[in-house]
């Protein structure tokens, strides 16, 4: 991995200190042009009652992907990101091991910017399909 890759998720995991990130063990693992991939441990923690992977911890990863994406991917000097909609379609269930969300661009407007999570467990299997779009606002 070059230098610079390494620079960005060492920020990104940098400021998952103290927040729902850290809580879930959502960890940045890999950066490109248009997308960022996190992955995030299956287990109780994140269980449902009946002890799989509850929707909310699924929704939660994508945000949080497509929100650190937005924000490594537009000028954090001039601009603060927030998420204003998300919608996710879980198609697999999973009771153990790890999922993995990429976060894609589709839109990068200068206000809203679309993204596209797929969230897969370690074989590559869909387990979650998230669309989230997120606004720019200009920092005072």
């Amino acid at each position: 991995m070059n230098e610079y890759k390494e620079k960005i998720l060492k920020v990104c995991n940098e400021s998952s200190t103290n927040t729902l990130m850290e809580t879930l063990e959502i960890e940045y693992i890999d950066v490109g042009e248009d997308f960022l991939v996190a992955k995030m441990p299956v287990n109780p923690r994140v269980h449902q009652p009946d002890g799989v992977l509850h929707g909310g911890a699924t929704v939660a990863l994508a945000e949080s992907v497509g929100s650190t994406a937005s924000y490594i991917f537009m000028d954090a000097q001039k601009v603060f990101v927030r998420g204003i909609e998300i919608a996710a379609n879980h198609v697999k269930s999973i009771k153990e091991g790890e999922v993995f969300a990429k976060a894609i661009i589709i839109h990068k407007g200068r206000t809203t910017q679309l993204w596209e999570i797929k969230v897969t467990d370690t074989e590559g299997n869909l387990i979650s399909l998230c669309k989230l779009t997120t606004i720019s606002l200009p920092r005072k």
